[in-house]
């Protein structure tokens, strides 16, 4: 999967995406994805749990929302689990630290809609200008980061996946 489609998906649905949209970027991509799947995931804890988002209007109720990078994680599982890993494998190397790295992700991103919520309320154009620009590289630094952890993380997933396999096997 092209890195860049995934970047601007997750950008696209910046504030979280809903089951129904998850199953339809899915299917764009060719991808054969349920909503029991999504479900029976979640449940696993392989996936995250969606958090209940308020809409705007009277009596709109709430929808379900999902990080952003939930797409990405359903890929990379569905990539385990075509390279031969059970679930109970996946379930295990996901745990490893995947959830770790989501809760960064989304704390990163909170201090950061935090700090540049402040820029705003800065007097001194200057001031401004130059926060934003260290705000801007640090995002990028961040993403690099953990772009980076994750690839390392499923790399070593996949290692001793395959090692436990080929022990058991």
């Amino acid at each position: 999967m092209d890195q860049s489609v995934l970047v601007r998906l997750e950008a696209e649905y910046a504030r979280g995406i809903s089951s129904a949209s998850i199953l339809d970027v899915l299917a764009s991509l060719g991808v054969k994805f349920s909503e029991a799947t999504l479900r029976k995931w979640v449940q696993l804890g392989l996936l995250p749990r969606s958090v209940r988002v308020g809409r705007k209007g009277k009596h709109a109720g709430s929808q379900g929302m999902y990080p952003t990078t939930i797409v990405r994680q359903i890929l990379q599982i569905k990539e385990m689990l075509s390279d031969g890993l059970t679930i109970e494998q996946v379930q295990h190397d996901v745990l490893f630290v995947r959830g770790d790295l989501e809760e960064l992700r989304r704390s990163l991103s909170k201090v950061f809609v935090t700090l540049e919520s402040a820029i705003d309320k800065v007097d001194s154009q200057p001031l401004r200008y130059s926060v934003a620009q260290d705000l801007s590289l640090a995002r990028a630094l961040a993403d690099q980061l953990v772009d980076r952890l994750a690839q390392a993380e499923s790399r070593l997933v996949r290692k001793v996946g395959l090692e436990v396999e080929a022990a058991t096997g």
